[in-house]
């Protein structure tokens, strides 16, 4: 999975007063749980970029001034109600020995056959919670469309990795193809149709 760099400086004061002037003076409270204590931080919002307003999934380096480095995945994260500033940040260290639960995007790929008929995708699910080791993360998970017919579906048992435990029921429905008004017969059916039935012609020759 691919990595996101955040530089910060560790806080000495976490008290109201110290996390509004911090605010203030444009920077965001952060606060990286799962190691053997707590580690208060603090960093500028841009650095946030490209670890929260994008759909793809993430590690994290958090590089402190004192020389420390963590490895962490972001845990939780609150917004301003108004202004959609950020607030506050949690991260969750990762250790190399420990899995990891992680909500993964799911990528579709290919052209489904039943939509070129006129089918409609469904998408329950964008994204997946997997939990696995952090070297065997996967950026996303691809699902190939490209086969499914009108009335077709992928489950989550169709997905399963030796990599990774998807963290959903194997009948949940990651997408599927349904029909609409426009919809017409694919040409696979129409076909296995006729060769399965037979003319009024041939019937009356039976008889």
């Amino acid at each position: 999975m691919k990595s996101i760099t955040i530089n910060g400086s560790q806080r000495e004061s976490v008290g109201k007063k110290a996390t509004k002037a911090l605010r203030n003076a444009g920077q965001v409270p952060c606060v990286l749980y799962g190691g053997d204590k707590p580690v208060h931080f603090s960093t500028t919002e841009l650095a946030f970029s490209k670890l929260v307003y994008t759909p793809n999934a993430h590690t994290v380096v958090i590089n402190l001034e004192s020389g420390e480095t963590f490895n962490a995945v972001l845990q939780d994260i609150q917004f301003h109600p108004v202004t959609d500033k950020i607030l506050h940040v949690d991260f969750y260290q990762l250790f190399e020995d420990k899995e990891i639960a992680l909500n993964i995007p799911v990528n579709l790929i290919g052209n489904s056959r039943g939509v070129k008929n006129g089918g409609v995708l469904r998408r329950p699910y964008r994204k997946l919670r997997i939990k696995a080791l952090p070297v065997n993360l996967p950026d996303f998970i691809e699902v190939d469309i490209t086969p499914l017919k009108i009335g077709d579906k992928v489950s989550v048992g169709q997905l399963a990795n030796e990599k990774y435990t998807i963290l959903h029921p194997d009948s949940s429905v990651v997408c599927a193809v349904r029909t609409s008004r426009t919809a017409v017969a694919d040409d696979d059916e129409d076909e296995d149709e006729v060769e399965g039935a037979e003319t009024p012609a041939a019937e009356a020759a039976q008889e």
